[in-house]
């Protein structure tokens, strides 16, 4: 159920990383890939009243699996994106709680 929401990164961009990146971290999160979504945000970014390019931010929301696995993962995002030309990316984790997360009227 990891969930990837991606703003500042163009959506052909997102596309031409999205299967690599899944594969990787199936490998690091040991979850199939049938339970990941990945999702393009597009976002307008605004400073001093001004339209600017955007910045490269992934928000993760998963179940918690340890700093281990969450550092593993962000290194494999850092990269993915790295790789579609972007120089700087940050990455945050929300812990979503297991007895809070419905899927069809039953929580996990």
């Amino acid at each position: 159920m990891p969930q990837l929401k991606i703003r500042g990164v163009e959506v052909e961009k997102v596309c031409s990383f999205s299967k690599n990146l899944i594969d990787e971290l199936e490998e690091i999160i040991n979850c199939p890939r049938s339970y990941f979504t990945i999702e393009h945000m597009p976002s307008i970014f605004i400073a001093d009243g001004n339209i600017t390019e955007g910045y490269p931010f992934v928000e993760v929301l998963w179940f918690d699996r340890g700093q281990e696995v969450q550092d593993r993962t962000a290194v494999a995002i850092t990269k993915a994106v790295h790789g579609a030309g972007y120089e700087n990316v940050d990455v945050i984790f929300t812990a979503l709680k297991e007895n809070e997360y419905y899927e069809n009227g039953s929580h996990f």
